[in-house]
């Protein structure tokens, strides 16, 4: 018997002793993907059809050359921040005169800023940032899609189906706070995933080499950077919206538990205290302090100004003197005021207490995109030899895409949970800590731009199907396709390729409501399939 033998029999039984007989079957070696140049023609095709239907009309519509929508509280707040920018790191406060208490943490709109103090206050001055960023949220939803895949194909799917949806598209062409989130929260998942990644193959070489070590908990993973700069980009979702607490919840069980797994996995004999001892102290460090110190870095000009909204509240009568606020520092003080300030307006906009708004609609009606938001309208035009026509703009979700939503979650489940398909288990967590916690407070007025957090998910499970779906079934026997030069193309393949073009196609179609174009009457009309939509 060689020494090499000996030695791999030695380490196997020293696995099965301290870890347990399974450790010792085979575990296949992790998967390492190789960049290739399909995916960067496919990277290059994907990021030009972003930038092109996210530039193009970027500065229309207009109201009378002033913001349109929401963007009328958020754009003079980031111009507030231009004028009063006097530090170069610290940048400047929102004192919005006109629209009371602001209601939103200051990092969204100090990213408008940037490109307002470029271009002033002129449309491409407050939507360009929102833009550049829409275009980004599409190519990380291709790139998680790899990920999670290995598959170029599979990452060219995700990106063509973000590019031509209609909420991800609006939601980049106005300046408003949303599209800043998405972006935060797909590079937080994206960020989770590449952690993964790592994990499993140190953990894998630690299994391979005989290096586990000898604690029953196994070995430690070493400091995770990648885990770190996703609780940076949570921290800055947060500082966008503060419905960014749901990912850090969500994201944080995800790590601790892909952790636990992991271990499991490798055969640690007592995977769950190790993972509590060695991983979940790392994992709050990095998930939850990480970002909370980030959401108050993003305070920076608050605490810097002296003219800031309830900077002095303890001292100038604002907050009761009974108040337990009394004992904290005078900047702290006030700082607390103005969230307990904020968090009451938040819970005071609830339908059973009187308000109401015409295009409000909840969590169930955005699975299926069944209340659109209207941001734009001119009912008083004519157009193409003086017909009757309308400009309408719309949050509006492709409905071949949107209407996919409830059974693509579904299939995803079963994937996961029957098939033990682990590809699916990042995007449904997303799509739940976007989706799950709204259904807690259903009386709460709410719109359907707070779903453009959840779709990137569900076009990356969309595209996970379609992966799945490609290459299977019959031969189809088309001369067509041969005189092309193709080889065998199966229905599965068919299938999908026809997909995508009816996702073009239905863009086409509805463009109108995405661009605010102005068409005729008959064609509106014709296009407004459910009464819900109008």
């Amino acid at each position: 018997m060689s020494t090499a033998t000996v030695s791999k029999s030695s380490s196997h039984t020293r696995r099965s002793r301290l870890y347990g007989a399974h450790a010792v079957r085979d575990i296949p070696a992790p998967r390492r993907y190789p960049w290739t140049q399909a995916d960067t023609y496919s990277t290059l095709v994907i990021a030009f059809l972003a930038l092109v239907t996210r530039f193009a009309g970027l500065t229309a519509p207009v109201s009378g050359g002033t913001p349109v929508f929401d963007e009328k509280h958020y754009v003079p707040q980031a111009y507030d921040m231009v004028r009063s920018w006097d530090n170069l790191l610290i940048g400047g406060i929102e004192s919005n005169p006109a629209y009371g208490l602001v209601v939103h943490p200051p990092l969204a709109k100090q990213i408008t800023a940037l490109s307002e103090m470029v271009f002033g206050y002129t449309p491409l001055g407050w939507r360009l940032m929102a833009a550049l960023f829409g275009v980004g949220v599409v190519l990380l939803t291709m790139q998680l899609a790899r990920v999670l895949s290995g598959s170029w194909k599979v990452a060219t799917f995700a990106g063509l189906i973000a590019a031509f949806d209609g909420v991800l598209l609006v939601t980049a062409k106005f300046g408003m706070l949303d599209i800043f989130q998405v972006f935060f929260v797909v590079l937080a998942a994206y960020l989770l995933a590449r952690d993964h990644e790592q994990m499993r193959m140190r953990l894998h070489t630690a299994w391979a080499t005989g290096g586990m070590g000898d604690s029953d908990f196994g070995p430690r993973f070493g400091f995770r950077w990648w885990r770190f700069a996703a609780g940076v980009a949570l921290g800055l979702a947060l500082a966008v919206k503060w419905s960014g607490l749901y990912f850090i919840m969500f994201f944080g069980l995800l790590s601790v538990f892909t952790d636990l797994a992991l271990r499991r996995r490798y055969g640690v004999r007592r995977y769950v205290v190790g993972t509590l001892v060695r991983d979940t102290p790392a994992a709050l460090a990095s998930l939850v302090l990480v970002p909370v110190l980030v959401y108050v870095w993003s305070w920076r000009s608050w605490f810097a100004s002296e003219t800031s909204v309830y900077r002095h509240a303890k001292v100038d009568g604002t907050i009761p003197d009974d108040s337990f606020l009394q004992h904290f520092p005078e900047p702290v003080a006030g700082w607390f005021y103005y969230h307990q300030s904020v968090l009451e307006f938040h819970a005071s906009l609830t339908s059973s207490s009187g308000h109401s708004h015409p295009w409000d609609s909840k969590p169930w009606a955005w699975l299926v995109a069944a209340r659109p938001i209207l941001y734009y309208s001119n009912t008083d035009t004519t157009c193409l030899g003086g017909q009757d026509c309308k400009q309408m703009l719309f949050l509006f979700g492709t409905p071949i895409i949107w209407w996919l939503t409830i059974p693509v979650l579904l299939w995803g489940l079963w994937s996961l949970v029957i098939r033990h398909d682990r590809r699916f288990l990042l995007p449904l967590v997303g799509f739940a800590a976007a989706f799950l916690p709204w259904l807690a407070s259903f009386d709460r007025q709410m719109y359907f731009f707070y779903a453009a957090t959840f779709i990137p998910f569900v076009i990356i499970l969309l595209a996970l199907t379609l992966g799945q779906i490609a290459g299977t079934g019959k031969p189809v026997k088309n001369g067509f396709v041969h005189a092309l030069g193709g080889g065998t193309l199966r229905w599965g393949t068919a299938g999908v390729l026809l997909y995508l073009c009816a996702v073009v196609a239905f863009f086409a179609v509805f463009s109108p409501l995405l661009y605010g174009f102005a068409i005729p009457n008959w064609y509106y009309n014709s296009i407004m399939w459910l009464p819900s939509w109008q």
